[in-house]
């Protein structure tokens, strides 16, 4: 990540420091998920695939997140998840 996505993504993180946490832990476990400042201050992931990948965007990590636990079957098998 170049220096001022790291610094947009720093102040980014300012509005939802709950969501560190989670953002740590699904890192550990998705360490081949790419997540970082996207532009207009958008959260973007990337997420690497057999034949290609998936890149997703929300304004803000949380709806990111939740994003991303949908994409990755992070919700199969909690209460209130959607069908897998």
């Amino acid at each position: 990540m170049s220096g001022s996505r790291a610094a947009r993504s720093l102040y980014l993180l300012l509005d939802e420091p709950d969501q560190v946490p989670r953002l740590t832990r699904f890192r550990a476990t998705h360490p081949d998920v790419i997540i970082g400042a996207g532009e207009f201050g958008t959260w973007q992931a990337r997420i690497p695939e057999k034949n290609g990948e998936t890149v997703t965007s929300r304004y803000t990590l949380k709806g990111l997140l939740d994003r991303l636990d949908e994409l990755t079957g992070e919700h199969q098998g909690r209460p209130g998840a959607g069908p897998g």
